[in-house]
């Protein structure tokens, strides 16, 4: 059984939710503030969050900011806002997907679902095998899916650590914003552009020296991105 926490200051949306995901087999842990939901994060095993972002007293960026000093859980941010630039936002500070509001439970169904999946699969394997990917300096530990630069540790969402496994694997092959999308997200590519560009934007952030000038991620204009071999 998973842990899911939800957190929003409408307890209206949240009782809504709490019954379509207890439904679904999920665990349900409740908060109406980001204060509340750290307090939860710190005292219970959760395994993703569905966090609204205008909340009293913290909101889901900051609060979101503050998970990701230490924690890789999956969030998925909800928002009554449907602009892209808080789409942007919530992707640079760390959250794995957005959905706006009013949405489709069964969508959001959906979301929780494809999330875990990715979180189970990058974080639990039924195999002690000790395969790194490398690439130069750059190597991920397929058994820990743990990233190291020059034998630093670099912490990567579950997200940024699907995409940037699937470049390491296939080292010099270019692949397109659509057929990154659809192998790390599971769904058809629409709109995926501004989402795919956010994570590669962070991943440069956390590997390379300079990210404007990057040694193992590179793009090839009017194709894709790839990973150097190195």
């Amino acid at each position: 059984m998973y842990n899911i926490l939800v957190v929003d200051d409408d307890k209206d949306i949240v009782e809504s939710i709490n019954i379509y995901l207890k439904n679904e087999g999920y665990k349900i842990y409740k908060a109406y503030d980001g204060i509340q939901a750290l307090d939860v994060i710190q005292n219970k095993e959760i395994h993703l969050i569905l966090m609204d972002i205008m909340m009293p007293n913290l909101d889901g960026i900051k609060t979101t900011i503050k998970i990701r000093e230490d924690k890789n859980i999956p969030i998925i941010l909800v928002s009554a806002k449907s602009e892209d630039t808080d789409k942007i936002i919530g992707l640079n500070i760390g959250a794995d997907d957005y959905i706006t509001k009013p949405f489709n439970l069964l969508e959001l169904i959906a979301r929780v679902k494809s999330n875990l999946r990715r979180y189970v699969s990058l974080g639990n394997y039924n195999n002690t095998s000790s395969e790194v990917l490398k690439s130069g300096q750059l190597t991920m530990n397929l058994s820990t899916t743990e990233v190291h630069v020059d034998g630093d540790l670099v912490k990567l969402t579950p997200i940024e650590s699907k995409i940037l496994k699937l470049l390491l694997f296939n080292k010099g092959v270019v692949f397109s914003i659509d057929d990154i999308y659809e192998k790390v997200w599971k769904e058809d590519s629409y709109n995926a552009e501004n989402t795919v560009a956010v994570h590669i934007r962070r991943i440069r952030e956390k590997i390379e020296i300079n990210p404007k000038e990057p040694k193992y991620l590179k793009v090839v204009w009017g194709v894709g991105y790839k990973v150097e071999k190195l």
